[in-house]
């Protein structure tokens, strides 16, 4: 473990509480208060907190289940409407100079406006004028139209975007979850039947040891902490698996235990650390099979009884030399041992991961190897068992469930069918990635964004410009502009179109948890009072649109605007979804059927788990010459990683620096200090950092706890720097793990 170059010995802690007060005794202030209070789903992550039991109040019903995520997203929010002036004062060449948080720090959109082809201004619209563009758009060939999603809105939203598309005839519903946790849905779904986690809250509180891989929870999973310190206080385990040393995952201070946590300078996290090489996992996980073999730890009778193709399983491990596995992670023999003693051991076991493990050319696999493991120490369909990824957007896994996707269920697929009277398109459709290089090769007329950052979150910010710009129309749904509305536009047509945010619909929604967990949202009011102030929900626009396609064949599409008989609907199509049904008249919560595995019967044709072998990948590194033709510049080639800051969420940056990591702005990058004197550079000297998309000039170097070889920098920003490698097998890009030359410009 390398020494810390921060002040910050631990997670959390005061600035946390801080941060709150700051926030409440602000302007704002009161209004934060009331919208915590609200009962519905917290807007930041899929942990999920809120709903009926009252906004700090989890599906457990404990409460202080809110962390400064939500008021960051809450204050965002509630920041005071764009003027009615705001776009004829400025040129879009003027809000192209924003960075993501210039573009939140605007405020919230308050009135539709279009940007028209050859015009340097964003325009007011009427609503009159969106529909007639809409539906001229998207009366374009099916296949040439597209939508995008994100986790931000609402199941029903959802449940609207899809039947509209595909009463549309397309089948193109690319959503975030194709960038982030797309290899778990493949991968899971493959293993078990079920691509989401099997894992309850409930179910968490009784292991006894978890494994976290790739994930910065105490910067985006704050609440996942303190069952982490629960685990720690009853003598359970905590295994980290990370290249980079984060603070939070040491040592975390809790505000929500003020007199065990807090008070005390923090909670002991990590039982182990390893920081593994970027893209090495599965060479990590086969270790681990292989030491629990070897240490006669593996659950022969489980795997007989639950599972095939185990035996495969075990031979490849068995086979696999132990040099080529540490040759592959660069871990120690040893140090995976104790990894796999502590784990064989354990009595309940869960398995948790974020996009270190999915963001890879071979994430698929990485999340096979993980569930191999948990599969051959009897660890899934138990209680207190299981794989957990960790979702990241508050309703992103809903917007699956809900049909947003390419791989559409049979039993879904049967549903809308006879919804919509007609047979569905048989066309894969394209993910994100395979929509922005349809765009890309002049394939895509039309373009619906339902909340999201489609430019921003990709890779090669290169080619999604171009991309996007080769679309006639595109429309932005959203609440606050972001970097997309001025830098992702279209060729003819681009429209920003204002709606209400969560606790602002004038309609009950629903969303769903990353562990399940389906809660109601109450409708509410907007703060938004001024005379320009033009908003009208997502469920308006949606059913609006479809009803000026088709209009009430085969549905009463403006009937759907009651958000109930969505439900209902959703109740019909939904596998697991039945009680939605009957929510509006319970106001009962509810964990979805058929995904929390109590017993070891899977929902595969057999009931067995599918195990399969997941091979080791070669890894390489280019040579400088790659990089610099001329090979005479002095620097270092390493392998980044980007990822969130500590005030981020998503693409939205709430706040520049990242104290927890002693990185002062966006525009540094993180380095071992070994590399540092190895290329002969010294902390804070500027830099240029070259990857094979693009280049950054002038980044400041960090000294951080980071694994030799490795480098880190923040998302979106780095994403110019690297083209789109994908695992072919989801979609996903390898942002995780980006070769790139890090070296001293001729003036510094």
């Amino acid at each position: 473990m390398t020494k810390s170059t921060n002040s910050f010995s631990t997670g959390g802690g005061l600035p946390v509480i801080q941060y709150w007060l700051e926030k409440s005794v602000s302007p704002q202030g009161v209004k934060i208060w009331e919208k915590l209070n609200h009962k519905s789903s917290c807007l930041s992550c899929a942990w999920g907190t809120g709903g009926q039991k009252g906004g700090f109040v989890n599906e457990a019903g404990e409460y202080l289940q809110r962390c400064a995520k939500s008021v960051e997203a809450i204050a965002s929010e509630l920041q005071e409407g764009i003027k009615g002036d705001f776009f004829s004062q400025n040129t879009i060449e003027d809000l192209q100079k924003l960075d993501s948080q210039g573009c939140d720090r605007l405020g919230r959109l308050t009135y539709p406006v279009i940007l028209r082809k050859g015009n340097s201004h964003y325009e007011r619209i009427s609503w009159q004028e969106v529909y007639d563009i809409a539906t001229q758009a998207f009366r374009q060939p099916p296949e040439r139209v597209a939508s995008y999603s994100s986790g931000r809105s609402s199941n029903e939203a959802a449940f609207l975007l899809q039947l509209m598309m595909r009463a549309n005839g397309s089948n193109n519903l690319a959503d975030c979850s194709d960038l982030c946790h797309a290899p778990s849905t493949v991968g899971l779904k493959e293993v078990f039947g079920s691509g989401t986690s099997m894992v309850s809250l409930e179910s968490l509180k009784q292991s006894d040891c978890v494994v976290l891989v790739g994930s910065n929870a105490p910067a985006n999973h704050p609440r996942l902490m303190n069952e982490l310190i629960k685990i720690r206080d009853k003598g359970g385990k905590v295994i980290i698996i990370n290249p980079q040393i984060e603070v939070g995952l040491v040592k975390f201070a809790s505000p929500a235990f003020p007199i065990k946590s807090l008070l005390k300078g923090g909670s002991e996290i990590s039982t182990l650390y390893l920081q593994p090489i970027p893209g090495s996992d599965v060479a990590v996980f086969v270790g681990i099979q292989k030491s629990l073999l070897e240490q006669n730890l593996v659950d022969f009778d489980y795997l007989e009884k639950y599972t095939q193709g185990w035996e495969e399983i075990i031979n490849h491990a068995q086979n696999t030399p132990w040099q080529t596995i540490t040759n592959t992670c660069g871990l120690s023999k040893e140090e995976i041992e104790e990894v796999a003693y502590t784990i064989g051991s354990a009595d309940k076991v869960v398995f948790a991961w974020a996009m270190g493990i999915t963001h890879h050319t071979n994430g698929v696999d990485n999340v096979k190897s993980i569930a191999n493991t948990a599969l051959i120490t009897g660890n899934a369909g138990k209680i207190g068992t299981g794989t957990m990824p960790i979702r990241g957007h508050s309703n992103v896994q809903g917007f699956g469930s809900m049909g947003v996707t390419i791989r559409l269920s049979e039993p879904i697929k049967k549903a809308l069918t006879q919804i919509l009277n007609q047979s569905l398109p048989e066309t894969k459709g394209y993910d994100a990635r395979a929509l922005i290089t349809a765009a890309d090769e002049g394939n895509i007329d039309t373009l619906f964004c339902l909340g999201g950052n489609l430019y921003a979150a990709n890779p090669d910010l290169t080619q999604a410009k171009r991309a996007l710009g080769n679309i006639n129309t595109i429309f932005y749904v959203a609440t606050k502009p972001n970097l997309g509305n001025f830098h992702g536009l279209a060729e003819e047509n681009t429209l920003i179109l204002p709606v209400f945010n969560r606790f602002e619909n004038p309609h009950a929604t629903t969303t769903e948890s990353g562990n399940n967990f389906v809660r109601l949202n109450e409708s509410g009011t907007t703060h938004l009072t001024s005379p320009e102030t033009d908003l009208i929900s997502e469920i308006e626009l949606i059913t609006e649109i479809a009803h000026r396609l088709h209009g009430e064949n085969p549905l009463n599409w403006r009937k759907l605007q009651d958000t109930s008989y969505i439900r209902q609907l959703i109740a019909k199509s939904i596998p697991g979804y039945q009680k939605i049904g009957e929510i509006d008249q319970t106001k009962t919560e509810f964990t979805i059927e058929g995904r929390i595995f109590s017993e070891p019967h899977f929902n595969t044709l057999s009931g067995k788990a599918q195990m399969q072998v997941t091979p080791l990948p070669v890894l390489t590194i280019p040579e400088q010459i790659y990089f610099d033709g001329d090979n005479n510049k002095k620097g270092i080639v390493l392998i980044l990683g980007s990822g969130r800051g500590y005030g981020q969420h998503n693409t939205v940056v709430y706040k520049t620096e990242d104290k927890y990591r002693g990185m002062p702005h966006r525009h540094c990058i993180l380095m071992n200090r070994e590399d540092i004197k190895k290329a002969g550079f010294q902390a804070h000297q500027r830099v240029n950092v070259k990857g094979d998309g693009g280049e950054l000039m002038n980044v400041e170097i960090v000294a951080g706890e980071i694994l030799q070889g490795v480098a880190f920098m923040f998302y979106p920003e780095a994403n110019v720097l690297f083209k789109a490698k994908i695992d072919p097998r989801c979609g996903t890009p390898a942002y995780k793990r980006v070769p790139i030359f890090v070296y001293k410009p001729d003036n510094n």
